[in-house]
């Protein structure tokens, strides 16, 4: 959802008075659909019943409630921003205020003035940390901020797996495994439905590239789609029970991800019985058809075609083509899960004060917890506090730290520290600028020293400048940035604007360089072998700055795990290139005739199916430049005394031991891998632990029975084969320790 495609400037708006939620009724008056001890469906059945023709039909459509569309008239009651759905008043029910998004709440182009947010780490930093508990809280804080801005619908809970690294938003998403990225993501919505604002999860499904996303149509067969990409969000779905799922750009097998019968009747709403409903991503409504086909609501109207879920939805309604019955279950929908999350029954907060200090300390404990040691040699980290000269280079280190663009954009703190313009022709080039928020890590890494210590910078435009300026230093820190935006892939792995010549210069002249990555996904590393040490940091957030220097100074013990895969080469990939690279869309300017050939489509073959990631790489027997679950710390870990049992699935007990000088967190992990003698690696769970050095601790871990089952496309049900499965212990999925079998018994579960 790239709201900012069509923004000219940043257009200021006060943000206006808007309705508070519906204040409870007596349920014996003549409201008895607010009657709360009732549940969300009664209470929905009830109110829809009281709907006339024309309210019903309003819920199912909205606008975005930006003043830049021609004609367009701002509701008195809207906020603006990405969405807005209006209510009906005159029976309480308030009115859809939405706003982007998982990394905190957004303010595209400035449209309220001045309005600021909490900026959460990317979501590749959360899922670094694999931590629940950092999911939820970090929700929370963009739930409540949203609130309090007068929003109650989050556009969050963006979860695709990444199994193409270059794609443009993998930052935005949670790794590469169904369970993490499930896991976290259900937390997060928890987080934010516990505020009492509806959260989706999107994009539904296989969004999986930039390149093309209104065109592409990803082929894959329906059990790796099963085992894979939809695994993923039905265990985010089941933990998070959002309110709303959004549907995706893309095709999936040859129909629209917003217009499929597959997705969005047979298994999310037949399969997985979810209860909510499904609205569109912005742009994304191909026609009538996708009410039959199970989308409930039109999202960003003026950005389709037409106006769909409006005249044309009543004329399919009036000659049969649909029937009223589905307009009663799209509204009950929405209605349902209103109530469900309480925006009924909850008085708005809107304009009460934020507490952003508590939202930064929330963001930097997810930051800290999410940045990977991935190399370290020589003990050049943690750096010394005795050291006479550092020098850091790059990365606009002086400013702040990077954050992504696109819908998920935050503007934090008292404005941005830089918004650089990327440059470049199209629609797009005017909105494609690297933003650092203000934590400047070079001023973090100066507060940490005292006036003994001489830090210099370098910005690194010259590579010879700052070897020279590295030569004779204690140490030396470069930043190397990697800026990934919605609606643009990578167009490689390399760190652009010759920064891998940068690196190389400054560690030939210095080999104790610590090399900071600061990307929205995987990069090569052809220098890897002449720098001392790398940290990932992904993009950190509000307070990200002073929780790399943190890091780097060891008062934080470096505890992130990869929750996506490094590459040592493009052989390694499925894809070489991305399919479809090189696709330019259509621009506003473009003729009729113009616009329909560039829409047309292309395919996007899934072969690899469920083997994703770490799974791909198992099964092709390659050996990645960093494997998935992969993380160093400055103390080491022990794991023994593994005991695994079986039956209808497997419980796997072991202990984990500090056996270091320092105390740290740690993140064992258990996998399958194998079943009855035949290879298989999956991750079946992992438990964060902290520990004392020398302290032990015992873990256990129960596998869901589905990540020990194949799913059956003919039965309709995951089919779990009677044998021997080997559960193995460590500390990646390419360093597994501790091994045991154990018997499982055949069984089954429903889809």
């Amino acid at each position: 959802m790239l709201r900012r495609t069509l923004m000219n400037g940043a257009i200021a708006f006060a943000i206006v008075a808007s309705a508070g939620a519906a204040q409870a009724q007596s349920p014996a008056g003549d409201r008895p659909w607010m009657n709360t001890k009732l549940s969300a469906g009664e209470r929905a059945k009830l109110l829809d019943q009281a709907l006339t023709e024309e309210e019903r039909y309003g819920l199912l459509h909205g606008i975005m409630p930006l003043a830049f569309f021609p004609g367009a008239k701002i509701p008195e009651d809207a906020v603006p921003g990405a969405g807005y759905v209006p209510g009906v008043p005159r029976l309480g029910v308030p009115p859809l205020r939405e706003t982007d998004a998982s990394l905190g709440v957004t303010n595209p182009g400035d449209v309220r003035k001045g309005d600021t947010a909490t900026a959460l780490p990317s979501g590749l930093a959360l899922a670094a940390s694999w931590n629940a508990d950092n999911a939820y809280a970090g929700g929370a804080v963009v739930g409540e901020e949203a609130a309090k801005k007068g929003f109650n619908v989050l556009l969050g809970g963006g979860l695709n797996l990444a199994s193409e690294p270059r794609n443009g938003r993998n930052f935005e998403y949670l790794g590469e495994d169904p369970l993490l990225a499930g896991t976290l993501a259900g937390a997060a919505v928890r987080g934010t439905q516990d505020q009492k604002v509806v959260s989706t999860v999107k994009h539904f499904a296989l969004n999986d590239q930039e390149t093309g996303r209104n065109v592409v149509d990803a082929q894959i067969d329906e059990q790796g789609l099963r085992q894979g990409e939809l695994l993923a969000f039905q265990f985010a779905i089941e933990k998070g029970k959002p309110g709303s799922v959004m549907c995706a750009y893309n095709k999936v097998n040859g129909h629209y991800a917003c217009d499929n019968d597959f997705l969005l009747n047979k298994v999310l709403k037949g399969d997985w019985a979810w209860p909510g409903w499904v609205m569109s991503d912005w742009g994304a409504v191909p026609g009538v058809s996708a009410a039959v086909n199970g989308l409930d609501q039109q999202s960003g109207e003026q950005l389709d075609r037409q106006v769909w879920f409006d005249k044309p939805l009543k004329a399919a309604v009036s000659s049969g083509q649909i029937p009223q019955a589905r307009i009663h279950d799209m509204a009950q929908r929405v209605l349902s899960s209103m109530f469900a999350v309480g925006l009924f029954d909850t008085p708005s907060r809107q304009a009460q004060p934020i507490d952003y200090a508590a939202g930064a300390k929330v963001s930097k404990t997810t930051a800290q917890q999410g940045v990977v040691l991935l190399k370290n040699d020589r003990g050049v980290l943690p750096m010394a506090r005795t050291a006479k000269k550092i020098v850091v280079v790059g990365g606009y280190a002086d400013l702040g730290v990077l954050s992504g663009g696109g819908s998920a954009q935050v503007i934090t703190g008292t404005g941005n520290a830089a918004s650089i313009p990327v440059g470049g022709e199209g629609p797009l080039a005017m909105l494609a600028n690297q933003v650092y928020h203000p934590s400047s890590p070079l001023k973090a890494i100066r507060a940490k020293l005292g006036k003994e210590t001489t830090v210099r910078f370098a910005d690194g435009r010259y590579p010879s400048e700052a070897a020279a300026m590295a030569k004779d230093a204690d140490v030396v820190v470069v930043f190397a940035n990697q800026w990934m935006m919605e609606s643009i892939d990578a167009g490689d792995l390399s760190l652009p604007q010759g920064q891998d010549g940068l690196i190389a210069a400054v560690a030939e002249a210095n080999p104790n360089t610590v090399v900071v990555l600061q990307t929205g996904g995987p990069v090569l590393m052809p220098w890897l072998d002449k720098v001392g040490a790398v940290v990932e940091a992904w993009y950190s957030g509000v307070k990200g700055g002073e929780a790399i220097a943190d890091v780097l100074f060891g008062d934080v013990n470096p505890s992130g795990r990869l929750p996506i895969t490094f590459p040592a080469s493009y052989d390694q990939l499925p894809n070489r290139q991305i399919p479809g690279f090189g696709y330019v869309g259509p621009n506003f300017t473009d003729p009729p005739e113009v616009a329909a050939e560039k829409m047309k489509s292309f395919a996007a073959p899934h072969p690899y199916g469920s083997d994703i990631g770490y799974r791909w790489y198992a099964r092709k027997g390659f050996k990645p430049l960093f494997p998935f679950g992969h993380g160093l710390s400055y103390t080491s870990f022990k794991y023994g005394d593994l005991k695994v049992s079986g039956g209808d699935t497997v419980t796997a007990s072991f202990d984990v031991t500090n056996t270091g000088a320092k105390a740290g967190g740690d993140v064992p992990q258990v996998y399958l891998t194998a079943r009855s003698g035949a290879p298989e690696l999956r991750l079946l769970g992992w438990s964060r632990v902290e520990l004392a050095p020398g302290e032990t601790k015992r873990v256990t871990v129960t596998a869901d029975r589905r990540l020990l089952a194949d799913f059956d496309v003919k039965a309709r049900k995951w089919r779990i084969d009677a044998g021997t499965y080997d559960i193995a212990v460590g500390a990646s999925a390419t360093a597994l320790d501790a091994k045991a079998s154990a018997k499982v018994k055949a069984g089954a579960v429903k889809p």
